[in-house]
């Protein structure tokens, strides 16, 4: 495939890159592929389809892709046999379960970003027309599902018939499928007066008085339309005593924690009522795996136990990691009987788990990736100190005014079964004046760059051993060489390089992290992570990033990187006390705003070795690594170094060159340390 004459924009990660407003003239991220929406979002079981996409640095697509291959597509053609620009057939098995499902695409640039496909067993249809106001409402039949795209500053209108007696579910599906919109739900009667208003939920329940027409409002929380402001509503027909249906949803990335390895589907025992005073405490014994739930306004659901001194037991509570709106909270507490009098003395109290690595202070990003791993859920560890009784209590933070027997909890009392889990993102820009952006970043390369993707680990009951990942089934022309997670650290560092003559390729990897537990051998899987929508400035709008379905690889065999930097050889041999100097190779192929580009060291042990700058124009350059300061073990140890430059690019030959700031990074380098004897 011919490469265009270019002028390229490089990574930027560290280097100074000016005033607060002349990095927002920038762009921060060399251009990636995204695939921004679908309409319709979704279609029947065993039916086919025909969507429209918009996209974001899309040239010459090449076919959707779907996570379940009961999905396929094929280009919509015009009447000359043509490919229509953006349209697509998608065709749904019959035995493709309902669900979510992710949809990209593939281009010049690589492959995209996700959106959500929704497949659910109802039919569908497509708002096509306007229908704000009461007169103009589209007719929406019960048992059925209307995909639409919010109007800015306006409502929707639906209208359908009900009989007296029946009950409804009227459901808005938005942010659970990737939408920015927060819908508010209104149902009204004939004459659009409100019956019942849902802010939160985005779910009405409601049983009708008499047969009549009714509609249903719905409008974004602030008013807010357009692109990306697109929803799925479904109203359905339920039996008078049949339970709400649980819908599906994309999962928050402080879902990668659970549930634990070998945790049964379903747990062992059930919270039984009444139980909210110490007289009603339910009685269990340990271990336990139980369910409950936050079902009343304030509830406080207690549980007693005997327990024998010495023991150490771990409690894990998952509620918010289940999709519900609850922050748990639990407090354990000795009880002593004397005189007939009891007393309750606290033993511990346990709360939030702290995410693995610090993210952005502002909770979006600036100063830190906008992926939190930690939770509102609970982690904690119980230590016996005398025989007794032991009374457990359980509450919800956010649960004084609320009635919704849907806010579930699960609570595992164990002993220790150590464990980890993993995620992993792009790797975040840190900019003089902040990062503001909040980007979805596919695993798309460029020929010659190498990039890098963050891993956070979860550690479970008290594992603390080192960490080694791997990334497997890649392109034709790509590596990928992980950065342990050494012991007791919870980050570690992916890098993945494209040869510079990597021919265009797709994969779905295997990304996996692997340690020595109790002797044994382990594989967990590490889930990647990504904004739900690209946000250029997240001080103006907040990211809501979430977990992906698969772990796609590609090259696009279009473009190639502005510069590779790479270690002269891949291996240096060192007895571990010497100072390392690792002559470094430039090959430039863009021309950059600046000619000074500052390093600094990733790798397990070797993040404190002093910034450093290379010159961008020179064909050669070196580190220096002190391993004395280090004391490095022997064996392996692959680290690099990144560093960030402003580059001009040109997306399209009709455009003048934008200065982009990217992150600049090495190829892996391997320092094999031995014995100073054997030196």
């Amino acid at each position: 495939m011919p490469r265009p004459k270019l002028l390229w924009l490089l990574p930027l990660c560290l280097a100074a890159l000016g005033s607060a407003g002349e990095a927002l003239a920038q762009r921060v991220c060399l251009p990636l592929p995204r695939l921004l929406s679908t309409m319709p979002m979704g279609g029947q079981v065993g039916t086919e389809v025909e969507i429209t996409i918009a996209t974001e640095y899309v040239n010459e697509p090449q076919g959707l892709y779907f996570s379940h291959p009961g999905i396929t597509s094929a280009p919509k053609l015009d009447a000359e046999g043509k490919p229509v620009a953006n349209r697509y057939t998608v065709a749904i098995k019959p035995d493709v379960p309902p669900g979510i499902y992710e949809a990209r695409i593939m281009s010049q640039l690589g492959i995209s970003s996700s959106r959500v496909f929704s497949v659910d067993q109802l039919p569908e249809l497509t708002q096509s027309s306007p229908n704000t106001t009461l007169e103009t409402a589209l007719e929406l039949p019960v048992g059925s599902i209307c995909n639409s795209q919010m109007t800015d500053r306006q409502m929707d209108h639906y209208r359908f018939q009900a009989r007296k007696g029946q009950r409804c579910l009227i459901h808005c599906a938005s942010r659970t499928i990737d939408s920015k919109l927060d819908a508010v739900l209104v149902l009204a009667d004939s004459k659009g007066r409100d019956l019942v208003a849902e802010r939160r939920g985005g779910v009405i329940d409601y049983t009708f008085p008499e047969d009549d027409s009714y509609v249903i409002k719905v409008h974004e929380l602030t008013f807010k339309g357009g692109a990306g402001y697109f929803y799925r509503l479904s109203l359905r027909e339920l039996q008078p005593d049949e339970p709400r249906p649980l819908f599906p949803s994309t999962r928050d990335v402080a879902t990668f924690s659970w549930p634990p390895v070998g945790l049964d589907a379903a747990a062992a025992m059930t919270e039984a009522e009444p139980n909210q005073i110490a007289a009603e405490a339910q009685t269990i014994s340990l271990p336990c795996d139980l369910s409950g739930s936050f079902a009343t306004a304030a509830d406080v659901d207690m549980f007693q136990f005997r327990a024998t001194k010495g023991d150490v037991w771990w409690i894990e509570v998952a509620s918010a990691r289940l999709g519900r709106p609850t922050n748990p909270s639990l407090l354990v507490q000795q009880i002593k009987v004397e005189g007939g009098t009891e007393t309750a003395v606290d033993v511990v109290e346990m709360t939030d788990i702290a995410s693995p690595v610090k993210p952005s202070s502002n909770g979006y990003a600036y100063d830190g990736p906008a992926f939190d791993g930690g939770s509102p859920d609970i982690l904690g560890k119980l230590e016996i100190k005398e025989d007794g009784l032991y009374r457990l209590q359980m509450t919800d933070l956010f649960g004084g005014t609320r009635v919704d027997p849907a806010n579930v909890y699960r609570m595992v009392i164990r002993k220790a079964q150590p464990d980890f889990a993993l995620a992993a993102w792009g790797l975040h820009m840190e900019l003089r004046n902040g990062d503001r952006n909040a980007l979805t970043k596919p695993i798309a390369l460029r020929g010659g760059g190498t990039i890098a993707l963050e891993v956070v680990a979860f550690r479970r009951d008290g594992f603390d051993g080192p960490i080694e990942l791997t990334l497997e089934g890649l392109p034709d022309g790509v590596t990928a060489q992980g950065l342990r997670l050494g012991p007791g650290s919870n980050r570690g560092i992916m890098l993945v390089t494209a040869h510079q003559d990597a021919p265009q390729g797709l994969t779905f990897a295997s990304f996996q992290g692997h340690a020595e537990i109790a002797g044994e051998k382990v594989s967990r899987p590490c889930q990647m992570a990504a904004p739900a929508w690209p946000i250029a400035d997240s001080w103006g709008e907040i990211p809501h990033p979430r977990l992906e379905a698969e772990v796609p690889v590609s090259v696009g065999g279009f473009e190639v990187a502005p510069i590779t930097i790479a270690p002269s050889q891949p291996v240096f041999e060192v007895t571990g006390t010497e100072t390392l100097t690792i002559p470094l190779v430039h090959q430039l192929r863009g021309e950059f705003s600046g000619s000074v580009l500052q390093l600094s060291t990733l790798g397990h042990g070797f993040q404190g070795n002093p910034r450093f700058d290379v010159t961008l124009t020179d064909e050669k350059s070196q580190a220096v690594i002190d391993l004395a300061k280090f004391k490095p073990a022997p064996g392996d140890h692959v680290i690099a170094f990144y560093g960030s430059a402003v580059v001009k690019h040109r997306y399209a030959a009709d455009q003048p060159p934008q200065d982009t700031a990217e992150i600049i990074l090495t190829q892996p380098i391997t320092i094999r340390v031995q014995p100073a004897e054997s030196k």
